[in-house]
């Protein structure tokens, strides 16, 4: 059809083969005739067609796409190409916008994905962040989904909670008493740099060159009202800190005091919402924060915590209902608090919203131990059914649960020696001994097999709308293996 010029073929270097071995033709100058088809680049069982079949019919981007609303401007890259990419990064690992990119380039799977387009970084992390909201709910469809195809049972669920860190280093956070001092230094400084400018102010004022000889025309180090301006930003900063402290102090007070008049009026019979706001207000006028309370000047929401090897990083605490029977995540959520049990009744309720169906049992272990999670817990078993498994104490390594004592249970028993008493008995040992083996893998797989180790972004609804992406690519991993070769069309029917 068309000239081509002759290509001289090169003789391999190294080790001559023997005189009858023919080889395979091998030519990496050979000119193709026909264009490369991206269907023949992938094993037909291979995970990206999977993400692709997934974005392409099941999965509904509509809250993406409502987003688009302004016809001007440059044509911006397909919603579904973005999606697939931020899904398939995540379930294999690849969260980095910069990685994804160099994945584009240098990875068949992601240039599949991709129909062979290769989007910067800057377009990869402005669509995760303008539509964060909307990747965060894909988790409620791979629930969805799951249950379509019978993997959620809702029979026994395992609720935990795990410290991630968080984009932010611990060394940048200061506590709340070295903030007190830190702040008077920098005012000091502050003052001591205004007298200095107005001295030599009023000596520029005499001469126009004495005014260039002290403060330059390019801003030097003697620039003083530059070195003002930064002292002053530093001290708004500290001043933020300070106030965010405070602040969080004060609600705390507020919450307990409130909590604490409404039990009062619980055992009296009263019922009087103007005495808890007045007890709340007064508690938090009256709360002062710890002096090793502290703030995060990189990313404030972020806490420093005691993470399962007893390190102290600057993290969050996220939290995962996972059911038994395919370890699929039922509710995700992330707290600034590292306390679990803030958390027990919360989660539970998110569980039972996304999946419409009440677990049978719950088992939890002693970090949601309190007083307010056990009753919580015996109301739940009598409005919901679900039969609530919750350590009272941590055991020692190997340590066996003792049997439970012979007898009825007294009269006088308080809940905790009611639970403690449930968990000794066979069926209670049985069922917690199920706990580490339902909800302890998924954590593992997420901080290995997704690199969930840190969030990418900041704040608390970055972290919670980037742990939902995790445990949404998660589930779908779930999915992918449980449907095997059978593909995703066939298996929804």
């Amino acid at each position: 059809m068309f000239e081509v010029e002759p290509v001289e073929k090169k003789q391999p270097r190294g080790r001559a083969a023997g005189v009858d071995k023919t080889f395979r033709a091998f030519d990496p100058r050979q000119v193709l005739l026909l264009p490369p088809s991206l269907d023949d680049w992938l094993p037909q069982d291979h995970l990206a067609r999977f993400v692709a079949d997934l974005v392409d019919e099941v999965l509904d981007l509509g809250p993406v796409l409502a987003d688009y609303t302004e016809k001007r401007g440059y044509p911006p890259y397909d919603p579904r190409l973005m999606v697939r990419l931020l899904i398939y990064g995540y379930t294999t690992g690849i969260r980095s916008s910069r990685a994804i990119e160099r994945r584009c380039a240098d990875d068949v799977a992601f240039r599949f994905l991709a129909a062979d387009q290769a989007p910067d970084f800057r377009s990869i992390a402005r669509f995760r962040r303008r539509h964060l909201d909307a990747l965060a709910g894909l988790f409620t469809q791979s629930l969805h989904l799951a249950q379509k195809l019978g993997m959620v049972k809702m029979g026994r669920v395992a609720l935990d909670g795990t410290k991630v860190e968080a984009n932010a280093s611990k060394h940048k956070a200061m506590s709340y008493g070295r903030l007190i001092s830190k702040e008077e230094q920098v005012e000091a400084e502050i003052a001591a740099l205004e007298e200095k400018a107005g001295a030599l102010l009023a000596d520029a004022e005499a001469t126009d060159a004495a005014e260039d000889q002290t403060f330059g025309v390019d801003g030097k180090e003697l620039d003083l009202p530059a070195e003002l301006d930064r002292r002053e930003k530093r001290l708004a900063r500290l001043q933020a800190a300070r106030a965010q402290i405070e602040a969080e102090a004060a609600d705390k007070a507020r919450k307990h005091a409130e909590d604490k008049e409404r039990r009062r009026q619980d055992r009296t019979g009263n019922s009087d919402e103007q005495a808890v706001t007045d007890a709340g207000e007064k508690a938090a006028d009256k709360a002062r924060p710890k002096p090793k309370a502290q703030a995060n000047f990189t990313d404030p929401d972020s806490r420093i915590m005691k993470n399962s090897d007893g390190a102290y990083i600057q993290a969050y605490n996220a939290q995962a209902v996972v059911d038994e029977q395919h370890q699929v995540i039922t509710a995700a959520d992330v707290t600034a608090n590292p306390s679990d049990a803030l958390n027990y009744t919360t989660m539970l309720d998110q569980s039972a919203q996304n999946t419409g169906a009440h677990p049978r049992q719950a088992l939890v272990d002693a970090g949601y131990c309190s007083e307010t999670n056990l009753e919580a817990a015996k109301e739940r078993q009598l409005a919901c059914g679900t039969d609530t498994f919750m350590a009272t104490g941590r055991l020692a390594h190997d340590e066996q649960v003792p049997p439970a004592p012979r007898g009825r249970i007294p009269a006088n028993a308080t809940l905790k020696e009611r639970m403690a008493r449930k968990l000794r008995t066979k069926p209670g040992r049985a069922a917690y001994s199920r706990r580490k083996a339902i909800v302890e893998p998924v954590f593992g797989q997420i901080m290995t097999c997704h690199n969930g180790r840190r969030f990418l972004l900041r704040g608390q609804d970055g972290a919670r709308g980037e742990w939902r992406l995790l445990a949404a690519c998660h589930n779908l991993r779930k999915i992918f293996r449980h449907i095997g070769t059978a593909g995703l069309a066939a298996a929804i029917g």
